[in-house]
């Protein structure tokens, strides 16, 4: 197992060390604006300043209902510094889910966008929020702009002008990085309400080193005012793409673990440069990676998809990118070759695997050039981790043997303590120091994971085990088809009957379920293929196949 020494400090240090680094260096590039580490360090430290004015600090929550934005930055990493937890919340959310998750979490002070605000008005007096400060798009090209509040949204402040002359020392307060709370997340609710996840300072820094470590080839350390840096001792040879030198454009929403940890907190401690972009528009994607001369791209796989189908993504130059990293869903190995084709054998891809009950994540393929390819899989364990595969219908926690399917059970320093006020839950996942994901993988004899489906996902079909992911990858293989997604209708006489719903324009479903069909052995077999516009996925990028489902249900019911 490969392991790190990880420093007792919590997750504001890493932002301390990348602004007495790279100071000067562009961290956030947004429509124009650029803010710099140490720009980004103060901002944060005057919004912790802030916030202690109004009463909040240590211990108390503090909701962030933005899209990806330079304020988003600075809230974020200014709520940690206060002592603060932070608390992601989709901008998108509908006000009934919205309020539940406000609820839960208790949060005390919410940082809203403007055409999102609305909505959190209408629920705050169910939730024990006290303090309302609004941002928009105009604030994050210019921090300047002020807001126009005309009291619809009650006593809602101006979010620059609340810290806009606060001190940017940070203050000072104690943190215990394995008890106070960093993180307070909610899961992705594809398969129902969302279940806060408690990441405590520890959790956070922990898995944003595994991931920043094992994807650079460095080491963590302390400089003099305790602030993490990272000494890379892996060669230019096997990672082409230096400290400080990085450039990547970021799509992975903030409020998603994947965004949090993978596409704000690891760029910030490897001293990368990140070009927001407030929407995914494959053209203007591509456009800014030719400009900006990005180094790396990463994503789920809706977005690769959706690239590799643009007629730009053969014309641009792309020859900056050294490496690429997928995660929140299996990345289809048609679509891996498709990128490899296109950017060439030097550029890694990488494929991770994680949930938010991980912080963010437990596999990744090694990022050297030299390593071991082994397209399909989502790698080893991350430092300090082990993954065993176990009977998914049992509660032994006794690994079966090499090769065999079943349930993916996860151990290490990221793991989360627990679900909020969930016993029940946190009994059923947490077993003897394993967290049980409720996917289905096989680990090859390397230690490399591939995940089958999730455990909720498999159909039983007159006793056998059907995985939707065997017939979404041979799917994915045929001609014009651009998306898929499988699930089961359920059936009295047989159990589950394998159903697929396919974007491909223009194709002849029949024809397409019998090339399907002709690979796979009877039981396996589709039984129904529906062609659609487009696969319902959540904002993270996993195919929401509850939706799926319950489209079934309203078309069996009449």
């Amino acid at each position: 197992m490969t392991t790190l020494d990880y420093p007792e400090v919590p997750v504001d240090a890493l932002l301390a060390g990348s602004a007495r680094r790279y100071g000067d260096r562009t961290a956030l590039h947004f429509a124009g604006r650029e803010l710099t580490y140490a720009e980004l360090h103060s901002r944060a430290g005057a919004f912790a300043n802030a916030l202690h004015g109004a009463g909040i600090g240590r211990g108390d929550v503090v909701a962030i209902h933005l899209p990806n934005c330079p304020q988003y930055a600075v809230a974020y990493y200014g709520i940690l510094l206060a002592g603060a937890t932070f608390s992601p919340t989709n901008p998108l959310l509908p006000p009934p889910d919205l309020a539940a998750q406000l609820a839960d979490c208790g949060a005390v002070a919410a940082v809203t966008w403007a055409p999102a605000a609305p909505a959190l008005a209408a629920v705050r007096d169910r939730t024990a929020i006290r303090l309302v400060l609004v941002t928009d798009r105009e604030q994050a090209v210019d921090p300047a702009h002020r807001l126009t509040l005309d009291g619809s949204l009650g006593d809602a402040r101006d979010f620059e002008e609340f810290h806009a002359d606060a001190p940017t020392a940070p203050p000072a307060v104690e943190i215990d990085v394995h008890r106070d709370l960093a993180h307070l997340a909610y899961t992705g609710g594809t398969t129902g309400r969302s279940k806060g996840v408690q990441l405590p300072h520890r959790n956070v820094v922990v898995n944003v080193l595994q991931y920043a470590c094992g994807g650079t080839g460095s080491v963590p350390t302390l400089d003099d005012e305790g602030g993490i840096v990272l000494d890379q001792v892996g060669s230019p040879e096997e990672f082409p793409t230096r400290l400080g030198t990085g450039v990547a454009i970021g799509l992975a929403p903030w409020f998603h673990a994947m965004g949090t940890i993978g596409g704000l907190n690891v760029p910030t401690a490897t001293g990368a440069t990140t070009v927001l972009h407030e929407r995914f528009d494959p053209g203007a994607y591509l456009a800014d990676a030719e400009r900006f001369g990005i180094t790396g791209m990463s994503g789920a796989p809706p977005v690769y998809g959706a690239l590799l189908r643009h007629p730009d993504f053969a014309t641009r130059d792309l020859s900056t990118i050294r490496g690429l990293s997928s995660g929140a869903a299996p990345l289809p190995v048609e679509m891996i070759q498709g990128l490899q084709r296109r950017l060439g054998e030097d550029v890694v891809i990488t494929e991770g695997y994680g949930l938010t009950e991980v912080t963010m994540g437990a596999t990744i393929g090694p990022a050297a050039r030299s390593a071991v390819r082994k397209p399909g899989t989502v790698g080893p364990p991350v430092a300090d981790t082990e993954v065993r595969i176990v009977d998914p219908a049992g509660t032994d926690m006794t690994a079966l043997p090499t090769g065999e399917p079943g349930e993916v059970v996860i151990r290490g320093p990221q793991v989360m303590t627990g679900y909020k006020d969930r016993p029940e839950d946190n009994e059923a996942v947490l077993v003897d120091g394993w967290l049980r994901t409720g996917d289905i993988g096989v680990l090859d004899e390397d230690g490399y994971l591939s995940i089958v489906d999730r455990k909720k996902d498999m159909l039983l079909y007159k006793g056998y085990n059907v995985y939707p992911r065997d017939l979404e990858e041979i799917l994915h293989a045929q001609p014009g088809v651009a998306g898929a997604a499988v699930v089961g209708r359920p059936d009295p006489e047989v159990g589950e009957l394998p159903v697929a719903f396919v974007v491909a324009p223009g194709a002849d479903p029949e024809a397409l379920m019998e090339a399907v069909n002709a690979q796979v052995t009877p039981y396996k077999r589709l039984r129904e293929l529906h062609l659609v516009d487009a696969i319902p996925v959540s904002a993270a990028g996993k195919v929401l196949k509850r939706e799926l489902r319950e489209r079934l249900q309203k078309d069996t019911n009449g």
